[in-house]
Parts: structure tokens; C-alpha cells; sequence
């Protein structure tokens, strides 16, 4: 199968980047080396071209509402100009996929009216099935679904020194835009939309531009010294923030509420939306499972997939492990019995056959 190639795959490849498979597309996996990138994030600033996610378009009076019955999260606590982080279900309460959701308020449509807004920023190896899943709950409502793939360029600038970097490039002061807040900005001769959001536990921005303006900010960027990333960085900032990746502490047979991602669901909105009742059933009797934080006590790596010890006993697995450059430790997360999920729990986890010693921490691992 070819893979897919972002608008910035010249200039990426220019920057001296080693590229891999990622959910369908050749995406870097890193520059300069994963420690001092993800240095580099932590202390001053980097950029990622993460154009391979999914961005979809919700237009039609009674957007909001019509999504609504699709995630848990109570979406009509945020208005024009905010976003919120939620998740979409299955009926069986699983996460299809997480997501970012920004309400644009009334925009003009096609017609020359105006009309309600959103718009979805959704994971690369969920894109296709979540589009046609949205499309066939949407369209019949009369909501409108355009799939902005491959039509312009998605960068994430994190960092402490994002803000100071934007700023110099729009000359405009971010200082009135919240954490998820958005707002347009004039950038490379172009208007991009812009949302104060990132997955790497730092503050930062993501920002949606034409592909021509894509690839000429992304090259303003780079020749002002921000440091350009790979997706090898990106998952240990993710993983010290203690976010969760799709596939691995997230699918469609884990509930937001074993996955941690119980302050998502707000069972008090009178909505019904799809997973509902599994939901208000876990609340109820509570969960069998739940993910925590692990930190080992030596330098071996959990990885995917290993056992989880508890009394020498085999009890849940790993789903995302790694070193942490900024902890100088080996820190993991897992699914766990919700008996041993507490906090200062001894743990083991079994790696080439030998039992590390672990225990539960609070998460996450690394917060500014």
C-alpha cells in the first residue's frame, strides 16, 4: 500500500528527518534525536507537522445539538470561540476515537445565510471509519460533513516559548487566548485558524493553514531556531503528561470511565448520546479496571503489551511505557484491577522474563 505524504514531506525530508510508517503515512519520526527534541519542547519550543490528522467541518443549524448525541462530554458548556476535549462512543460505551472539538459560532454558509459551526480535529488511523460513522449519524439531521484531508497543513507549536514565537510571526499578543481557546491569525500571508491546544503537557498552539502558507511558516519556524519534532518526541511528552494514545490506552472496548477520562461524561445532561446507559450503569456499580501510573524502580522499559504483576500474579498489561528523559525514570501506564490501583501500590511488571518492581504513582508523571 502507498503511503500517504503530508504537504510538508520536501521540507521535512530537508530538515534531515528519518521517516517511518504511521497509520497510513510517511511521518517523521524524528530529527536531530528524540532526547533533544523532546528537550527542546519541555524547555524552549518545538513544531510538528501532524497534518496527517483528521479535520472535519460540522456545518448546519443544530450542529452542536446533533453532536451531541455522538459524545458524552456536555458540549454546550463551551461557545464561539472555545474548544473541548471529549471522546466519541460505540453502544456499548467503547471509545471509537478522542477528539477536539472548536465551536466557530455562525459562520456564512453556502446560500449566503449563516449557519452553526464546528469543527474536529480527529486521530489519523481513526479518520476514515470516524468520517463515514459521523457522516451517516450527521447528514440526516441535515448537518453537513467536509473532510479536510490532504487540503491544507496542521502544525503543533509547543512550548514555553510558543507563545513569544507566535507572536513575533503575527505580531498580534496572544495574551487574551485561553487554553482552548481559538481565533483566527494572520500568519505567512494567510489567515490560519489557530487553537490553544497541544498533547505534550506544555503550552502550545495548533494551527491549520493552507498548504502554500503551511510550508512557508513551517520554514519560518525551523530558520528562526524552533526546533523541528518527530513523533518519537511527541509520545514521550504525551506519555510524562500521562495522554492517552488511541490503540493503546484507549479502544473500542474500554469506557471513558476505565480509561480514567471519567471528568469527560457529564451523565447529569439530559441528552441521551450514544454508550449512555453502559455508562450510567459503570457509575453506578463502578469499574472492574482502571488505568494507572507506573514508575519502575530500575531502567528496564515496560513496553506494549507486558503483564502486569500483582502478588507474583498475572492481573493487567501494560499499554504504554518509556524513559523519561525529563524524570530520568522508567514510567509506564496500565490497566490494572481497580483492587490494585491505588496509589503506592507495589507492582511488578514481567520484562524478558524477569519481574520488575513498579509502583502505582499519581498522574501524570510530569506537569509544568
Amino acid at each position: 500500500m502507498d503511503l500517504q505524504r503530508t504537504p510538508l514531506h520536501g521540507a521535512i525530508q530537508a530538515a534531515g528527518a528519518r521517516l517511518v510508517p504511521f497509520a497510513g503515512w510517511e511521518m517523521p519520526v524524528q530529527f536531530a534525536g528524540l532526547v533533544a527534541e523532546h528537550q527542546a519542547v519541555r524547555q524552549r519550543c518545538g513544531v510538528f507537522d501532524i497534518s496527517h490528522m483528521g479535520v472535519l467541518t460540522l456545518r448546519g443549524d443544530g450542529a452542536k445539538d446533533a453532536l451531541q448525541g455522538l459524545v458524552p462530554t456536555d458540549l454546550f458548556r463551551i461557545g464561539p470561540g472555545e474548544a473541548c476535549y471529549t471522546v466519541l462512543l460505540n453502544e456499548k460505551g467503547g471509545i471509537r476515537d478522542d477528539l477536539i472539538v472548536y465551536d466557530r459560532g455562525r459562520q456564512a454558509d453556502a446560500g449566503g445565510g449563516v449557519c452553526d459551526e464546528l469543527v474536529l480535529v480527529i486521530n489519523a488511523a481513526c479518520a476514515d471509519t470516524d468520517t463515514a460513522w459521523i457522516c451517516g449519524q450527521l447528514e440526516p439531521q441535515g448537518i453537513g460533513v467536509s473532510d479536510r484531508k490532504g487540503d491544507g497543513v496542521l502544525l503543533a507549536l509547543q512550548g514555553p516559548e510558543a507563545q513569544s514565537r507566535l507572536e513575533a510571526l503575527s505580531g498580534t499578543s496572544l495574551d487574551g487566548l485561553p487554553r482552548f481557546g481559538h481565533r483566527e491569525l494572520k500568519l505567512a500571508g494567510c489567515t490560519a485558524f489557530v487553537g490553544r491546544t497541544g498533547y505534550t503537557g506544555e503550552d502550545g498552539f495548533e494551527l491549520l493553514l493552507p498548504r502554500e502558507a503551511g510550508v512557508a511558516l513551517w520554514q519560518q519556524l525551523v530558520g528562526a531556531g524552533v526546533t523541528p519534532c518527530g513523533l518519537g518526541a511527541r509520545d514521550t511528552l504525551r506519555l510524562e503528561a500521562a495522554m492517552h494514545l488511541y490503540g493503546q490506552e484507549m479502544d473500542a472496548n474500554t469506557t471513558p470511565l476505565e480509561a480514567g477520562l471519567g471528568w469527560l461524561v457529564h451523565l447529569e445532561m439530559p441528552k441521551p448520546f450514544v454508550g449512555r446507559e453502559v455508562l450510567e450503569r459503570q457509575s453506578a456499580e463502578g469499574v472492574s479496571r482502571r488505568l494507572v501510573g507506573l514508575m519502575l524502580q530500575g531502567r528496564a522499559i515496560a513496553r506494549h503489551g507486558y503483564p502486569v504483576l500483582h502478588g507474583g500474579r498475572a492481573v493487567g498489561e501494560v499499554t504504554s511505557g518509556t524513559w523519561s528523559p525529563t524524570l530520568g525514570e522508567a514510567i509506564a501506564l496500565a490497566y490494572v484491577p481497580t483492587e490494585a490501583a491505588r496509589i503506592g501500590t507495589e507492582l511488578a511488571v514481567e520484562i524478558r522474563g524477569k519481574a520488575e518492581p513498579a509502583v502505582v504513582v499519581k498522574r501524570p508523571f510530569y506537569r509544568r
